[in-house]
C-alpha cells in the first residue's frame, strides 16, 4: 500500500467526519447517521492496517516472528494505559523500531 493511497484515505475520512460532524456547519444529518459516522475512522483503520499487520506479500505471517503484530498489540496496550496520544505514539514507534532492529 503506497503512502499516496494512505494520505488519500486519510483525507477522505477527515473530510467526511468534518463535514458531517462539525456542529458549526449548516449540514444536519439524522442521529442514526451521525452515530454511524463516529465508527468510520476505526473501521477504515482496521481495513487498512489489518492486511499490513497480518500479511506479507499475501502470505499470513507467523505470530511469533511478526513485529507488526507485536507493535500493534503494544500500541493498543500503551494507548489504554497512557491516555496521552502523543506519548503513546512516540512509545509505540520506538518499540516498533526496536523490534525491527532485532
Amino acid at each position: 500500500m503506497s503512502g499516496t493511497l494512505l494520505f488519500a484515505l486519510t483525507g477522505i475520512v477527515f473530510l467526511n467526519r468534518y463535514l458531517f460532524l462539525e456542529p458549526r456547519l449548516p449540514i444536519r444529518l439524522p442521529s442514526l447517521v451521525q452515530r454511524a459516522l463516529k465508527y468510520s475512522a476505526p473501521c477504515l483503520l482496521t481495513a487498512i492496517c489489518g492486511p499490513i499487520i497480518l500479511l506479507d506479500h499475501g502470505i499470513v505471517r507467523s505470530p511469533g516472528e511478526n513485529p507488526y503484530l507485536w507493535g500493534a498489540l503494544f500500541s493498543v496496550i500503551i494507548a489504554f494505559f497512557v491516555r496521552n496520544m502523543l506519548l503513546a505514539v512516540m512509545l509505540s514507534l520506538m518499540f516498533f523500531a526496536l523490534l525491527l532492529s532485532l
